[in-house]
Order: structure tokens, then C-alpha cells, then sequence
């Protein structure tokens, strides 16, 4: 079966989070972009752990071929990354991710996954890390008439009449939530998936002498109208988190705990 993976390049989140709590993430003069320079970027988290689902299938027996796609300027390193991991295929689509939204990103690796030769099985993460959207996969569902599964923590191959089908374990508020759709299908994974593997050394080795395909957008059939965004940033900005803190004062801990249940009533915390 060929599992397509869409991944994305974003700002190490670790790193823009030290440099916030550290009052030292500027936003430039134009109101969107960041000042910093220094920032790493690597692979959005949870695309690596749709990477790693699509391992996993593979471990417990599945045929698979593996593609990783991203849409980006500069993602050599994002796939040879993806290489390493396992991917048999992968595919680069030169674009000014700036330049575009949601929708026409979804447009692109749509456009990709049909031109060169469809999927049994596309795999996204359940959003990336810098926006926290998530609209992408449905998208690309959408865009490909598949059904789209959501937040998914476990995968597996089962034979279905006509064809393969997913039982695919969901995590909801409510707890785990099981459900079968027969394939080509779309799923985004979710961080309980676990720990996504660490590539080995031969794998490393491997994947710097792997070039991805690069595709040009003239070559997907893509209108200008599809790149057209419909949503555009206008301003972004770091909040000030103003924080207080009251400390109460008593003898004993039965008088602390007497008036901190009196001061959570007097908010209404407790009725």
C-alpha cells in the first residue's frame, strides 16, 4: 500500500517559547514576522509522529511504501530528516509558504498525492505546531474525496470485503473512541501516538545521499485561483500576561485551608 505523509517545516516551539518567557521574542517592524534569526527549524512534531504511524503499519507486516511530501522554500533538510526516519519516497514543492494559506497549501499536496499516482492511505499530523490550525488535512480529504479521521493515537491494517480498512483508536474528551473506514482514506495522528523512533546512523548516512523530487506547481495543474489566499495575516504579536499571585495566612493548615475554601466562595469558584 502507498501511505503519503504531508509534513511541515515550523519554528522549533521549545525555542519561541524560551525566547517569550524570556521577554526576548520581537516581532519586526512589518507586524508578522519574528526578528529572531537564530531560531532552528525543523519538523513539525506531529507529522513526525505520521511518519511514525506509518512505520508501525509496516512493523506489524503491511507492504508500504512511504512517501513524505512538503510544501515549503527550503525542506531538504525536513526530508532527508524523513529519509532517515524511513520514508521510501520524497517530494519537495517549491512555495513561499508565506504567500499562501491553508487552503491553497492543501490544494498543492492534494494536487501532488493525485498526479503521482494517489494513496491508500494519507497521514497528516492533527495540526502544526506554529499556527494550530488544523484545517489542512480536512482539506486535503476533502480535495481528494476520502474519508478524514481525526486525532488518532493507534492504527491498524485489517481486511475488509473489497479491500483494506483502518480501525483506528481516536482519543476524545471522553476517552478512547474506535472506529473502522475502509481505505484510501486520510488520518491525522495526535501526540499519544508515543515517542516517534530515532533514526540510525546507516539511515543517516542513507538519506543525505537521497535528492527529493522536486515538483514545480506548474507541473500540478494548480489554477491561480487555488493559490489565491482567502485568509491572510494581518498582524501578529507577543501577549503581555499580566500575573498575580495572593498568598493566604493562617496558624495552622486547617485555618489556611478554612480560608482559602471562604476566599474561593467569595469569587464564586465554589458555591
Amino acid at each position: 500500500m502507498r501511505i503519503v505523509v504531508c509534513a511541515k517545516e515550523v519554528l522549533d516551539p521549545d525555542a519561541v517559547n524560551n525566547y517569550a518567557l524570556a521577554g526576548r521574542l520581537v516581532i519586526g517592524d512589518d507586524g508578522k514576522t519574528l526578528t529572531q534569526t537564530t531560531i532552528p527549524r525543523l519538523m513539525n512534531a506531529y507529522d513526525e509522529q505520521a511518519i511514525e504511524a506509518a512505520l508501525r503499519l509496516r512493523d506489524a507486516g503491511a507492504e508500504v511504501t512511504l512517501c513524505v511530501v512538503s510544501a515549503g522554500a527550503e525542506v531538504d533538510t525536513l526530508l532527508k530528516h524523513a529519509a532517515a526516519l524511513g520514508a521510501d519516497e520524497i517530494a519537495a514543492i517549491p512555495i513561499d509558504a508565506s504567500a499562501v494559506d491553508h487552503h491553497a497549501t492543501a490544494a498543492l499536496l492534494a494536487a501532488y498525492i493525485r498526479s503521482s499516482g494517489g494513496a491508500d492511505l494519507v497521514l497528516c499530523g492533527r495540526q502544526a505546531s506554529d499556527d494550530d490550525q488544523g484545517v489542512v488535512p480536512a482539506l486535503i480529504g476533502e480535495s481528494l474525496g476520502m474519508p478524514v479521521v481525526t486525532i488518532a493515537r493507534a492504527l491498524e491494517l485489517r481486511d475488509a470485503d473489497g479491500g483494506r480498512a483502518l480501525r483506528v483508536t481516536r482519543v476524545t474528551p471522553d476517552g478512547d473512541e474506535i472506529v473502522e473506514v475502509g481505505c484510501p482514506a486520510l488520518v491525522t495522528i495526535s501526540n499519544e501516538l508515543g515517542e516517534p523512533r530515532y533514526p540510525t546512523t546507516a539511515r543517516k548516512l542513507a538519506a543525505r545521499r537521497m535528492k527529493p523530487t522536486v515538483v514545480p506547481i506548474e507541473d500540478l495543474g494548480v489554477s491561480a485561483g487555488d493559490l489565491e489566499p482567502r485568509v491572510t495575516l494581518a498582524r501578529q504579536f507577543v501577549p503581555t500576561v499580566d500575573g498575580s499571585c495572593e498568598f493566604i495566612e493562617g496558624a495552622s493548615p486547617a485555618e489556611l485551608a478554612k480560608r482559602l475554601i471562604e476566599r474561593l466562595r467569595e469569587d464564586r469558584v465554589l458555591p
